[in-house]
């Protein structure tokens, strides 16, 4: 099965006056709402789910209300967040206060073009598709900071700079504990690096430096994706709701589903990178690297409702004095490993 820009290509035809040009359109239309509706979904899916943790964490119910354990209430939230009245701040800026939520959103969702759920599930196949969602994932904390200045909000202004300092930061170690198994693999497509972990073979129990790596990663993405105990950009403790603090209704839903999106994207990335992608132990597809993203997100909202988060400056010397380092450590040693048993 081909990936499905080029299968959209293959059905749907052209005419001569156009060319082209119409079907790049349709086919472009067709993939945006497909992941449109994908995050949808799975926004209202965690939502729901990070409620029932946090109920169950703190020896209460969750949502019960509205439809069969609460499963229809975030439907009810979303409804109405869709009918409450667009705000902006008589001192903010209009221009960046509308678009930032529209930038954080869209780099959210781009990585989805090289995300592979399975061999043949996958929109685009990129020999680049590792440093494709590494890039529009650093494009978040563009509107992150764009939307703290915009607001002319001290608060929202300290949560954006904390998201800055905080995302550049961790994204190194992040990078870098990704690479240390990849080169066993020798590419940057995440479909290959799937294909390499057939039958069995993940990654993850490689090496013990690939060991590692898997919790530095896993560590760091927790601090990507703003998450306790990380979540510093938006310490409602301190900054009531940090950057996005003026935002109402459907802008204000904009950043709920990038977070979502980008815990899954992320999980996926350690799933595909260390656990053996789509591969599973009776059948490959997409169900098993659903399931195993899945999890990691499940745990990713235990560790939210479970510790308290870090102080600013413990939050960046554990990152320059101990995940840069670690991961430096891990790179080489891990390429020393290749050196000597594989090869």
């Amino acid at each position: 099965m081909l990936p499905l820009l080029d299968f959209l290509h293959s059905i749907i035809p052209a005419t001569q006056q156009w060319g082209y040009v119409w079907q790049v359109l349709l086919v472009l239309l067709i993939v945006t709402v497909l992941v449109v509706a994908y995050v949808s979904v799975l926004a209202l899916f965690l939502v729901w789910l990070e409620r029932k943790v946090a109920g169950h964490v703190q020896n209460r119910y969750g949502p019960m209300e509205v439809g069969w354990h609460g499963t229809l209430q975030t439907i009810a939230d979303g409804i109405k967040l869709l009918s409450k009245e667009d705000i902006i701040p008589g001192g903010a800026d209009p221009i960046l206060f509308t678009l930032a939520p529209c930038i954080i959103l869209g780099s959210a969702m781009a990585v989805y073009a090289a995300l592979p759920f399975s061999e043949t599930l996958l929109i685009a196949d990129m020999n680049v598709a590792l440093l494709w969602i590494l890039a529009f994932g650093s494009l978040t904390v563009i509107g992150i900071l764009m939307a703290g200045w915009s607001s002319n909000n001290k608060w929202s202004l300290f949560g954006g700079m904390r998201s800055a300092a905080q995302m550049v930061s961790y994204e190194i170690p992040a990078g870098m504990a990704l690479m240390v198994p990849l080169m066993m693999v020798g590419s940057l497509s995440l479909k290959d690096i799937g294909q390499f972990q057939a039958g069995g073979n993940w990654l993850i129990f490689q090496s013990p430096f690939n060991f590692i790596a898997f919790f530095v990663y896993y560590i760091a993405a927790l601090a990507e994706t703003n998450r306790t105990p990380f979540d510093l950009p938006e310490a409602e403790s301190e900054l009531v709701a940090g950057y996005f603090t003026e935002y109402t209704g459907i802008r204000f839903s904009f950043f709920m589903l990038s977070e979502y999106s980008n815990m899954f994207v992320v999980s996926a990335l350690a799933a595909i990178v260390f656990l053996g992608g789509w591969n599973g132990p009776f059948f490959s597809g997409a169900f098993w690297l659903i399931v195993k993203a899945l999890f990691l997100v499940f745990l990713m909202m235990l560790i939210r409702w479970t510790f308290p988060r870090f102080r600013v400056d413990q939050l960046m010397s554990f990152c320059w004095k101990f995940l840069l380092p670690l991961t430096l450590f891990l790179f080489m040693g891990n390429a020393l490993w290749v050196l000597l048993f594989m090869t």
